[in-house]
């Protein structure tokens, strides 16, 4: 990645010339497509040291100006060993994070815009291209145009503003009067205890209280179960208790489980509760008609979550926040400061009002880009392709002695566990995450651990934009390698 040095910026910043800037952007665009071409010849995870990136760093700002090339060989040099690389084919941990190059290129046209949505008025392009590329997701996910989007950050926060939009319906918008400590009936939320974490800390975070969120039971296949969750919610409003708030989960984390949507609909409907749908990361598979029975009775929801920036591939962060009621959402979230307010309000959306943060920067212009880029039939056919993938480690894994597929392969992740004879409680363990910790240190792939029912399994999430077949076959034979090397210490 060496080039030719380039000039001091200027001291006066703000004289930064067109022509500086198109050769910084140039030399920056190359360092980038250097890196993405090169990812595979890369260790996948990184080797650094608790504080050796910071040691290699500078204690005090400069005084004065660099040369920008020393800037650029800093990130070869100190960077780029620093980072997991989670674009690299063989990544397979957490969950995909792709980012299409057309993603990338719209993210630096956002930043190299500067403009901020603090209103419809403040940039009315970040409004209305919003509305429509959120509402072209809607028709890719086959959902009905009761549906209206919204871009957040993450979904922690979807699923924050989520819940804050659940207890506020409950209470009649305890909000405007003394808040939840106003309230007499205790509020409940209930989620599944295979619900991401993120939903305990909305919960949290949006003042229900630890004690107040219910855990219901999963089935044999780690989804909510039904028929517990409605036991529990009629036990409670036999207690004089609140139902706010059910999280429903279409794609769990540690095994991409599938809550029964309709079922847990019918259970929310009949007590009037708020029913949230995370489909966090398996969202994006609803692209594919063949995939849209894992969300059926989604209509009877009130809100969903889908991550773009997961396995569609819009770069990070783009979270697109779905509700049956806006009119609902922007009366919780509204704000109106004198400031703010234009002659076309009563005409035009304020995206201030559907969330959190009163500024937006232009998060729509990256699935904009991504979509017009790949196409529907482009999206698609990665996403079937690593579907396809999944399906053929999971029957490696199941063909082989003392390996074990241990949840079903809804979509791109394969949970498996290596079990030798003789291994069983602490001792599986820990021969689990030893064999796991090898094939991440050896640099050839990464994997991460979880636990389900009480044991350590290791997680191969599929679905880097460069993953292959060959891929698959490079990380199964790491995996085998590295459990036989731990079996025998």
């Amino acid at each position: 990645m060496e080039a030719a040095p380039l000039p001091l910026l200027p001291k006066d910043a703000s004289s930064v010339s067109p022509e500086d800037f198109r050769r910084y952007g140039h030399r920056l665009i190359d360092w980038l497509a250097d890196y993405q071409q090169g990812l595979a010849a890369r260790p996948v995870m990184a080797k650094t040291k608790p504080g050796e990136v910071r040691a290699a760093l500078r204690s005090a700002p400069p005084e004065e100006p660099e040369d920008f090339g020393a800037v650029v060989a800093d990130l070869d040099r100190i960077v780029l060993p620093g980072l997991t690389l989670w674009q690299h084919p063989r990544f397979f941990g957490y969950f995909p994070a792709n980012a299409l190059p057309a993603g990338i290129l719209a993210d630096l046209v956002s930043t190299g815009l500067g403009v901020i949505g603090l209103s419809w008025q403040s940039s009315p392009a970040v409004t209305e291209v919003e509305e429509v590329v959120t509402d072209w997701l809607r028709q890719m996910l086959g959902l009905s145009s009761a549906w209206s989007g919204v871009i957040q950050d993450t979904a922690s926060t979807s699923t924050l503003v989520a819940l804050i939009c659940a207890r506020e319906r409950a209470t009649h918008y305890a909000l405007a009067r003394g808040g939840l400590q106003g309230e007499k009936r205790t509020p409940r939320v209930y989620v599944s205890a295979h619900a991401h974490s993120s939903v305990d800390k909305g919960a949290l975070l949006a003042g229900f209280g630890r004690e107040n969120l219910r855990l219901i039971p999963f089935d044999g296949e780690y989804a909510m179960r039904a028929d517990a969750l409605a036991e529990t919610v009629a036990a409670d409003v036999a207690n004089g208790d609140k139902p706010c708030a059910i999280v429903a989960t279409v794609g769990t984390t540690a095994t991409t489980a599938v809550d029964p949507v309709a079922a847990i609909a019918e259970v929310a409907k009949r007590h009037g509760v708020w029913l949230h749908v995370d489909a966090a990361m398996a969202g994006s598979a609803m692209i594919l008609p063949e995939c849209r029975w894992m969300w059926a009775g989604v209509e009877g929801a009130d809100s969903l979550v889908i991550n773009a920036h997961k396995w569609l591939g819009a770069p990070f962060d783009c979270s697109l926040y779905y509700v049956r009621d806006p009119e609902h959402l922007m009366r919780v979230m509204s704000t109106n400061p004198s400031f703010l307010q234009s002659s076309v309000d009563g005409e035009v959306k304020n995206l201030r009002d559907w969330g959190i943060p009163l500024g937006r920067r232009f998060r729509a212009l990256k699935l904009w880009f991504a979509i017009r880029e790949q196409g529907v039939s482009g999206l698609q056919r990665r996403l079937r392709r690593d579907i396809a993938n999944a399906r053929h480690l999971a029957k490696l894994v199941a063909a082989a002695p003392g390996w074990r597929v241990v949840a079903p392969v809804n979509l791109q992740t394969v949970c498996v566990r290596h079990e030798p004879e003789g291994l069983s409680g602490e001792a599986l363990d820990q021969h689990t995450t030893r064999w796991v910790e090898a094939v991440n240190r050896s640099g050839a792939a990464y994997l991460t651990p979880a636990v389900v029912d009480g044991l350590w399994l290791a997680r191969v999430s599929i679905g880097a934009l460069a993953t292959e077949e060959e891929d698959i076959a490079a990380v199964w034979a790491a995996m085998r390698e590295a459990a036989e090397a731990a079996k025998q210490t």
